[in-house]
């Protein structure tokens, strides 16, 4: 893997354009909505909750092998490459490799191949037809018909001297295969092994970085080669990642090459055996056990301090937000509410547990790290939760909002007011209760200063009375529409129309009959709908 930014600024305290009664809730009285007199009560209110998730962690990659960033600490400090290498893979031993040809799958399943070359080439076939090609492109399909003439697979395309041959708009080194199964193409590249690291190398480590720890990366990334071939197939590696990345002649780099040169043929052995070098970019300051995250020991992958692994700007990284639904979603445990390390070895955690109201969902470091795009297992988790009543507020009443804070410091609440974000409250970790008055329909936040918590909308219905033939909207909403509506079984239908005058009066010019009715504005005016108590009216 390749070696590989929080909100700051500070919001003014200044007069809210919505006021604000902030205080700790004393009972479950004071936490309640309070109605307008004459609104319809209010069954028991369910709950709305918003739930940011906040992941901090140490580190980039799986942790396993050689930290990429310590190999470069090491370099800059005057280690040799070998040395480095010992510290990484503790038990290994220099040894020279088994095999000098490397068959890398560049594509499959194709329906067309073209190759192309600006010198005269040729092709070969399985049965030994050479065709002569001129310089410009090939164009093969499953049918492998080249200049008319139907060959058998494999085809080998091969370039002319000193030249490359170019797939994909790639140059690449040694000769392209081509394999049919008469319905399809693969394009293997087959070349030396010394050539194939050439494009490997610079894709895994910076060129410009010390020549001891690009020297470190080449033997890494030859072993790690040679020590994971796909077995049963008709070629040895992947370009991509399930193998390494490889680039072909188009990535190389001057300084990369002559790392690749000065250690050709070297690999790190341990019992008579190539060594699977795992590599990566950062460890956050100690290596990982390859039993702690692969489930398996190897004796050569054991963790190892990495004291010059500060140097990567991943040594310590976020806190990361991640929304709850978000985090729901990716980790198939619906209605989370919360994650916690349940299990951590050398800091890396081993297991979690995602909280969700059905119960607690397992979930292993690796899949969660996967699952939530994290840099590393070396994390630790936080979490912000808001909670208020579903039903909306009533003008004039109070509504307690709830808050939760785990694993992070400096939060505070925030309240939307005139584009911007205002701190009304600091919230320590723990439990919080507060009992909120907002004058209209408001957001409200947790924040901490590296990174936003969860949104909640406390939404405010104005308060609606109603007679028989008139009422009140209050606070008044000059010019709002009031809907006259009357039960019909379970649905409501409309009767008539009134318009809010400047003093919040409205009148109805219909006679009612027997029967149950509401006053109903709709939202407007930065509140929501507003009900009044339903009216029954007998014979």
């Amino acid at each position: 893997m390749t070696p590989s930014a929080s909100l700051s600024g500070r919001l003014l305290m200044r007069r809210l354009a919505v006021p604000l009664i902030l205080v700790l809730a004393a009972s479950a009285a004071a936490g309640a909505s309070t109605a307008s007199r004459g609104a319809t009560p209010a069954p028991a209110a369910s709950t709305v909750t918003a739930t940011t998730l906040l992941v901090s962690g140490r580190g980039y990659g799986h942790g396993v092998g050689m930290s990429q960033y310590g190999a470069y600490g090491y370099a800059q400090n005057g280690v040799a490459y070998d040395e480095i290498l010992a510290h990484y893979y503790p038990g290994t031993t220099l040894g020279q490799a088994p095999i000098s040809v490397m068959r890398v799958l560049l594509a499959e399943a194709r329906k067309v191949v073209v190759v192309s070359s600006t010198v005269t080439f040729e092709a070969e076939d399985a049965a030994g037809t050479v065709v002569p090609l001129p310089a410009g492109d090939l164009t093969v399909g499953p049918g492998l018909i080249v200049k008319g003439k139907k060959l058998q697979t494999p085809l080998l395309v091969r370039p002319g001297a000193a030249a490359s041959l170019r797939y994909g708009g790639k140059p690449y080194r040694g000769v392209l295969e081509l394999r049919s199964d008469g319905k399809q193409l693969a394009v293997v590249n087959r070349l030396g092994l010394e050539l194939y690291l050439q494009g490997v190398v610079p894709g895994e480590m910076p060129s410009v970085w010390p020549a001891e720890a690009l020297k470190a990366q080449a033997v890494a990334a030859r072993s790690y080669a040679l020590a994971s071939r796909v077995a049963g197939k008709s070629f040895d590696v992947y370009a991509d990642v399930r193998s390494q990345v490889y680039g072909g002649q188009s990535i190389e780099k001057p300084e990369s090459s002559e790392a690749v040169l000065a250690t050709a043929g070297e690999t790190l052995l341990f019992a008579g055996k190539v060594a699977t070098t795992f590599f990566y970019s950062t460890s956050g300051g100690r290596t990982a056990a390859a039993a702690d995250v692969f489930g398996k020991p190897v004796p050569y992958l054991v963790p190892v301090p990495d004291p010059y692994d500060s140097l990567s700007p991943y040594h310590r990284w976020g806190p990361l937000a991640i929304p709850a639904p978000t985090a729901a979603r990716a980790l198939a445990a619906p209605g989370l509410t919360d994650l916690v390390v349940t299990a951590a070895v050398s800091g890396r955690a081993k297991s979690l547990v995602a909280k969700t109201p059905r119960g607690d969902v397992a979930v292993t470091g690796t899949a969660a790290r996967a699952a939530l795009g994290l840099r590393s297992t070396w994390i630790t988790t936080g979490a912000l939760t808001l909670r208020r009543p579903a039903k909306p507020l009533v003008y004039g009443g109070a509504m307690k909002l709830s808050a939760v804070v785990r694993g992070v410091a400096g939060a505070s609440l925030q309240l939307r007011t005139g584009g911007t974000w205002a701190t009304v409250r600091l919230a320590p970790a723990g439990s919080l209760a507060m009992i909120v008055k907002p004058k209209g329909t408001t957001l409200y936040r947790l924040a901490t200063p590296a990174g936003q918590g969860p949104t909640m909308r406390v939404p405010v219905a104005p308060r609606v009375t109603f007679d028989g033939g008139a009422g009140t909207v209050t606070p008044a909403l000059p010019g709002a529409t009031v809907v006259l509506e009357s039960a019909v079984g379970t649905d409501w239908k409309p009767l008539g129309r009134a318009t809010v005058g400047e003093d919040g009066s409205y009148t109805f010019s219909v006679r009612l009959a027997t029967g149950t009715y509401r006053a109903r504005v709709a939202a407007t005016g930065g509140f929501v709908e507003g009900l009044s108590r339903e009216l029954r009216l007998g014979a």
